[in-house]
């Protein structure tokens, strides 16, 4: 089973930067592609970027050019790089499995991700 923890938000101004980060554990980590979620207040939750185990990547629209998602297998940790920040990406933000397995794996608590002047 998966066990995730995210870290690493924060209340930023806009055009800031944060690295947020997720804790792992599980037999399938090594093997499973990973993803960032967000949710923002009064909206559904939205997958904003994904890395397979071979570390090919994808990202949303929205932040496309402005986010890097990486993973560290040995460390079981999974990253989300946060550049020119905008309000509009307030929320809070949750790692999880990204595959077809996905309802199976309980969400984390997630962490809140403030951006505002």
């Amino acid at each position: 089973q998966v066990l995730l923890v995210e870290s690493g938000g924060d209340l930023v101004q806009p055009g800031g930067s944060l690295r947020l980060s997720c804790a792992a554990s599980g037999s399938i980590f090594r093997i499973s592609a990973m993803g960032w979620y967000r949710q923002a207040p009064g909206k559904q939750r939205e997958l904003v970027a994904t890395i397979t185990s071979g570390g090919s990547t994808n990202y949303a629209d929205s932040v496309k050019g402005r986010f890097t998602i990486s993973r560290d297998n040995d460390k079981n940790t999974v990253y989300l790089q946060m550049n020119s920040l905008k309000p509009e990406d307030t929320a809070i933000y949750y790692c999880n499995v990204a595959n077809g397995l996905r309802s199976l794996v309980p969400w984390g608590q997630g962490t809140q991700v403030t951006v505002s002047s």
